[in-house]
């Protein structure tokens, strides 16, 4: 505490984000990053890039990334925004958009920083509990509020929506922004985008943090129609108006571009969660139907705290949450698998030696 905070600061409790640990020789699970390397395309993109020119601030508006993420979806640059990663992103968005007096919707277990740029804004909210299976019921949504933002694949649940049901959330709060965070969407999830001309109170945020094995270069975006868009980039500019340096500008474009690389990746991951989960069901484990690169899983004999440090304790680190709903429950990544494999064999042990 100082007393030279303001007021706002002694008032506000910050995002913890997942550890990222200075030991060697573990196994990460625990911050849903990727277990294979960027698109050769993008990291060539980036050497490229490391010249002279880095005296010259980038391109304030990134055309030439917004323009290959539309062109990806079928929009125009005009419908894209990019930002220092998607939580910039959806800090800008919380800004622009959700203060009409009325509270903001979101699940009451969902990524925790929604609650952070709530209390950075002094904006009002309410939190929509999850069913007792942890799925969001869309009709709980209505009524008047400020927006809607929902994480869809949800985090950390990694349970999806469908389509169907986005648009039903979408027709229920037609005079709102429904914010749709589809950071791990990739993974098996429907996408959004397509009904963002049907619907302008749309916006879909993505990241390159997750399936293109970007989170170290902090690039996020989001579609949405012109004035949404623009509404974003004011706050940018009245914030900082060269939020992506030249690197990460080239290095996502050239990532957009690399379709191959991508596919083959995201199906790696996917294949390797499908193992993962049936391994942990073998062992005891309640497994939520996951469309992420995380499963969501508990034990209905073992304590999640006790498990997670039994792990670290074997160098595996995996994310457990504290809360009421989710104490009894461990995030774990999909990792290569390999270490998917080791995770599955050191909760064997564990479990083994806890029943002697």
């Amino acid at each position: 505490m100082s007393r030279f905070w303001s007021p706002l600061v002694h008032k506000l409790t910050p995002y913890v984000p997942g550890e990222q640990p200075k030991m060697t020789d573990l196994i990460k699970l625990n911050t849903n990053e990727s277990p294979y390397g960027p698109s050769p395309r993008a990291l060539e993109a980036i050497r490229a890039a490391d010249n002279d020119t880095l005296r010259l601030y980038p391109d304030p508006e990134a055309l030439a990334l917004r323009t290959a993420l539309g062109a990806r979806v079928g929009l125009g640059p005009e419908y894209v925004f990019v930002g220092n990663g998607s939580d910039e992103v959806l800090a800008h968005a919380f800004q622009a958009f959700f203060a009409h007096g009325e509270p903001l919707l979101f699940p009451d277990v969902t990524y925790s920083f929604y609650h952070v740029y709530c209390g950075l804004y002094s904006l009002p909210f309410r939190t929509v509990p999850l069913t007792d299976d942890m799925q969001v019921n869309i009709a709980d949504y209505a009524g008047p509020c400020s927006g809607v933002v929902v994480a869809n694949p949800n985090a950390p649940t990694g349970i999806a929506l469908s389509l169907a049901e986005v648009r039903k959330l979408l027709e229920l709060q037609p005079d709102r922004v429904v914010l749709i965070d589809e950071a791990y969407v990739d993974f098996g999830a429907e996408s959004a985008v397509s009904l963002i001309k049907d619907y302008p109170n749309l916006l879909v945020v993505q990241t390159f943090s997750k399936s293109r094995a970007l989170a170290g270069l902090r690039v996020g975006f989001a579609f949405g129609q012109p004035e949404l868009i623009e509404g974003l980039v004011r706050i940018k500019d009245s914030f900082n108006s060269y939020p992506l340096d030249r690197l990460a500008q080239v290095g996502a474009t050239a990532a957009v571009e690399d379709e191959a690389w991508f596919a083959s990746s995201v199906q790696k991951v996917v294949a390797s969660r499908t193992a993962l989960a049936e391994g942990l069901q073998k062992l005891g484990f309640d497994v939520l139907p996951s469309k992420a690169n995380f499963v969501y899983t508990r034990h209905p004999n073992r304590n999640a705290a006790e498990l997670a440090t039994q792990l670290r304790e074997r160098a595996i680190i995996v994310r457990h949450l504290r809360g009421e709903r989710t104490a009894a429950w461990l995030r774990i990544t999909v990792g290569t698998d390999q270490q998917c494999e080791n995770l599955l064999s050191a909760l064997r042990d564990i479990l083994c030696s806890n029943s002697l």
